[in-house]
């Protein structure tokens, strides 16, 4: 009977027991509970700024498609300069802006290539020092080009044209000055022939100064159909040191000599048209009667 008791007894025990548990634990979750995330304002903050992040990768996307189609980007290059093997390759016009470095710039084969310029156009080089060792600038009205020695070859390699700071080589088979004043000298000049165009005469003149030619072997001056002129304001000398001066001609005429009458008496006084050409010890030519000495009246040779 006492079991009996007990255990009718006991259910109500375990039964309080367990309410008191559930009440602890309650207060315990209520005293103790924490909420975890971004709630309130902050949250609001959080979304926004991710929204605008994502419309800002969507516009430089955007963009960026914009770019690649306007320029026209593929895997060869960009629009008409394409990527070949060795360089690079430009069909149509370049515009360069500001400095164009290059190895070798050349066209198509069969093609032509013009660099052109509004201003001025300068080409360069520089030593591995970085100084400037040739330069050339064409600008306005003008074309300058700065080297130690200049050449102009036709297409066999001949030198046409070659300058340097001793001498300028013209090695055309002719040099044609074709202006009105013709070829002024401020030196001497060296040559094996100075000839006048076909129909032109050809004239040497120094208009302030003496003009001289000197040769080794001799001086040879040919007319061939016309005449020949020498003039001077003062006198005009013809000197071989060691030769002969020749005037080859059928005719060869000497105006206005002065004529000599001597004071002895003339041999016959027959009178001719023909005089004796006499010189005198300074050189100058003069006439006497024929019948007359080869002497000087006092006057001639003064």
């Amino acid at each position: 009977m006492k079991k009996n008791e007990n255990s009718a007894s006991d259910p109500p025990d375990a039964g309080g027991s367990s309410s008191s548990q559930s009440h602890h634990q309650t207060a315990y979750e209520s005293r103790y509970n924490f909420k975890i995330g971004i709630y309130g304002w902050r949250k609001r903050c959080l979304y926004i700024l991710i929204l605008g992040l994502l419309v800002m990768v969507i516009v430089n996307l955007a963009l960026t498609l914009w770019v690649l189609k306007v320029m026209e980007f593929s895997s060869e290059g960009m629009g008409q300069l394409k990527i070949v093997t060795g360089g690079l390759r430009l069909e149509g016009t370049a515009y360069v802006l500001d400095s164009l470095i290059a190895s070798s710039i050349r066209s198509r084969r069969g093609q032509p290539i013009t660099i052109e310029s509004s201003r001025n156009l300068t080409l360069t080089t520089r030593d591995e020092n970085g100084l400037l060792n040739n330069l050339i600038y064409l600008g306005n009205d003008r074309f300058e080009c700065l080297a130690n020695n200049f050449k102009v070859m036709d297409d066999r390699g001949i030198v046409l044209f070659a300058a340097n700071h001793k001498d300028v080589i013209i090695g055309s088979e002719n040099l044609r000055v074709t202006g009105e004043g013709g070829a002024i000298f401020s030196g001497s000049v060296q040559t094996p022939l100075v000839r006048a165009e076909s129909g032109h005469d050809l004239r040497l003149e120094s208009p302030t100064r003496s003009l001289e030619m000197r040769a080794p072997s001799g001086i040879n001056i040919e007319s061939r159909a016309g005449d020949i002129k020498s003039m001077s304001l003062n006198d005009i000398k013809l000197k071989s040191v060691a030769g002969a001066i020749r005037l080859e001609s059928s005719v060869i005429l000497m105006d206005k000599i002065p004529t000599a009458i001597p004071s002895s008496k003339p041999s016959q006084s027959k009178n001719h048209d023909i005089y004796q050409l006499c010189v005198c010890n300074n050189g100058k030519l003069f006439l006497v009667p024929p019948h007359y000495l080869c002497s000087d009246d006092g006057n001639v040779c003064r």
